[in-house]
């Protein structure tokens, strides 16, 4: 294939773009809602209509791999020279629940144009992903008749569940998913100032429960005399971090990346850490965005160092005793908080975990118990900097936009992700297709005139991987 191929499929993809959105539009009506039961036939219709367009874009093996939960929708193309990279490409066509139906301007499933903004659920997050990879295969193969790369598609239908059911059935597809590299395509796309996701944290979910008296005592008979599970769980977290808010579990900074503990976490006198280079000065938006005028932690980094390099710990919700009108006076017998720990690459969530569960138990004495239960780890991840992937992807961003790539990396995380990455020993990166807004929220968007746009950095992608661009 040649730069000639590439034009034409360029030209291809400009010639279909009404076809394109009518379609993308189409994939927008399914109300593939995977926190609903309701809508399971719902996600197994928008599944098979997927495989469909895999069939009619080209692709084969299009199919649907079942799982405990909804079908995974996958295709592939491997007639490339034996020297060309397999790139498994990964999307999700599960949305969010719709939340208030008062709050939406339009129907959430019925695409709606306003301003320039199409409006509907699942719009930016993922269904975009799922029809521009789809539009950017199609493209090349119609217009050259082969792809520059071999390509699998994974498209998931439970990303939105925390990909559970998705996770347990990959070891089954080990050997079908196996690949060079792994594109996670679910997350921002920006024209003005684009990037690629090179590193995810991890994430630890779990609880404590502390447990005292077998039932509610009356505080008047028995206050001063038993021990409060109330009390000893505000002790608990209490202990979990010093007022310039290091984490104070023993060990819990260990492990981090390209940098001594003492740089990272600002100790034995070094100076706060800054961002690198390949991390955009990009947290304004973000700082604007939390309603507040103060932050915390500046003994630790920057604020993008402290939510996207640094390990961290956080308390969600905590239970216990009544919170309902009026009062009541008692002594409760038992209490309990949700925790999440965001891990960096290079740290291992189970023994993160383990640590809290060491420092929780620590406080147990005679009257109360203390029990912990993890709910779920999420693997963090991470890819070269200077690799293949990324320099193609960085290549792909700046010939459509003209403009030089930011490297980002992400502090949340991707459970998928971090699972394949280890399954599949290969490098993983996240480029993102979605430009818009309100991904969980009421009158989700994507922006209209990004959508061209972001077809072709797809399809200017798959070249580069190919070394065609």
């Amino acid at each position: 294939m040649t730069a000639t191929s590439l034009t034409a499929a360029l030209d291809y993809a400009r010639e279909h773009h009404a076809d394109f959105l009518d379609g993308f539009r189409t994939l927008l009506r399914f109300p593939s809602i995977s926190l609903e039961r309701a809508r399971q036939a719902d996600l197994l219709a928008c599944a098979e209509w997927i495989a469909v367009q895999m069939r009619q874009a080209g692709l084969d093996n299009a199919q649907l791999l079942p799982t405990p939960g909804n079908p995974i929708v996958y295709g592939d193309w491997l007639h490339a020279d034996a020297a060309k990279p397999t790139i498994l490409l990964y999307a999700h066509y599960d949305v969010q629940p719709i939340g208030d139906a008062a709050l939406w301007h339009s129907p959430p499933f019925q695409p709606t144009v306003v301003k320039g903004r199409l409006i509907a659920r699942g719009a930016v997050d993922d269904k975009c992903g799922v029809w521009i990879l789809l539009k950017a295969l199609e493209a090349i193969l119609a217009a050259g008749g082969r792809l520059p790369v071999n390509v699998k598609c994974l498209f998931e239908g439970e990303e939105e569940l925390g990909s559970k059911n998705t996770i347990a059935a990959l070891n089954q597809y080990r050997s079908l998913l196996a690949a060079d590299a792994l594109i996670i395509c679910d997350g921002p796309f920006s024209p003005k100032q684009p990037g690629i996701g090179v590193s995810v944290r991890g994430a630890v979910q779990g609880e404590l429960r502390v447990t005292g008296p077998p039932q509610d005592l009356h505080s008047g008979r028995y206050g001063g005399a038993v021990r409060n599970p109330i009390h000893s769980l505000a002790r608990i977290i209490a202990a979990l971090h010093d007022s310039e808010g290091r984490v104070r579990l023993p060990g819990f900074y260990d492990q981090l990346p390209q940098s001594p503990v003492n740089q990272w976490c600002g100790m034995a006198g070094a100076r706060p850490m800054q961002a690198p280079a390949i991390m955009p000065d990009a947290n304004a938006d973000l700082q604007k965005a939390a309603g507040l005028d103060d932050f915390f932690g500046e003994a630790l980094g920057s604020f993008a160092v402290r939510t996207t390099m640094l390990p961290t710990l956080d308390v969600g919700g905590i239970f216990g005793g009544y919170s309902g009108e009026g009062l009541r006076a008692i002594i409760p017998s038992e209490a309990g908080c949700k925790l999440t720990l965001r891990t960096v690459p290079g740290q291992d969530g189970a023994e993160r975990w383990a640590s809290l569960v060491e420092h929780a138990k620590s406080f147990r004495e005679p009257g109360i118990d203390i029990e912990a239960r993890l709910h779920s780890i999420a693997h963090p991840f991470a890819m070269a900097a200077d690799g293949r992937e990324a320099l193609a992807l960085r290549r792909a961003l700046e010939s459509t936009l003209g403009m030089p790539a930011r490297l980002l990396r992400h502090g949340g995380s991707l459970a998928i992700g971090g699972v394949l990455a280890r399954l599949l020993n290969a490098p993983v990166s996240m480029l993102g297709l979605g430009s818009g807004g309100n991904s969980h929220a009421a009158n989700e968007y994507i922006v209209l005139d990004d959508i061209a746009p972001a077809l072709e950095v797809a399809i200017r992608a798959l070249f580069e991987l190919g070394n065609e661009g």
